[in-house]
């Protein structure tokens, strides 16, 4: 059976920061950046990206639609 892996990309300059992703994620893919984005707000990005599995919480439950899920089969 082929494994998915998943990547996340997050537009940075959109992300206001309100950690919802980080607590949708089921495998703790996701943590706020140590830099901010031109508005000053701390962004979304990956932490831990080899266990990202692609499931699209983190882009279900974000209220401003900034960010995209990336799935493909690892064989």
């Amino acid at each position: 059976m082929a494994k998915v892996k998943g990547v996340i990309i997050v537009d940075k300059e959109k992300c206001k920061g309100c950690e919802l992703c980080i607590h949708a994620c089921p495998t703790s893919v996701i943590s706020m950046s140590g830099e901010v984005n031109a508005k000053g707000y701390h962004f979304a990005c990956m932490k831990n990206p080899d266990a990202c599995t692609g499931c699209t919480n983190c882009a279900i439950v974000c209220p401003d639609g900034v960010i995209m899920v990336y799935r493909e089969k690892k064989v």
